[in-house]
């Protein structure tokens, strides 16, 4: 299983979190993406995109620990996984790059712009590699 998640480069940027080598991914207060979180699996490898500056998909996590428990809020509602980066895209690839794709018009990030954490199926995971350079 693929995923991506969105972290304004402000906040927490790649370069912030290959510094930090692993992190937790907290913070998440929708359901769906915390539903999306609650189905991640050890193993499984996520998309790392800059939201509101930057705009694009800059490199691969993956899934180190599956969820539990946010440890910023007593709110048992609300989970986290732990997740480490992998590699930085050869060519990092932008939402106008995938909107302008017609292989990834049903992508979440088209869809469901807002969502934080999203599903990315198997097929738009090669198309974004391919934009990527990743071949």
């Amino acid at each position: 299983m693929h995923w991506l998640v969105k972290s304004e480069p402000f906040k927490y940027s790649w370069e912030q979190f290959v510094k930090d080598k692993q992190t937790f991914w907290d913070g998440v207060r929708n359901y769906g993406a915390r539903n999306n979180l609650k189905a991640m699996k050890k193993g499984d490898e996520v998309l790392f995109y800059h939201s509101n500056e930057g705009v694009e998909i800059v490199g691969i996590a993956k899934v180190v620990k599956e969820y539990y428990q946010d440890p910023t809020t007593e709110d048992e509602a609300w989970v986290v996984v732990d997740l480490k980066p992998v590699r930085k895209l050869k060519k990092s690839v932008t939402l106008a790059q995938i909107k302008a794709e017609k292989r990834l018009a049903n992508m979440d990030l088209v869809r469901l712009g807002r969502l934080s954490v999203q599903s990315v199926k198997e097929e738009e995971w090669k198309v974004v590699m391919e934009l990527a350079g990743e071949k």
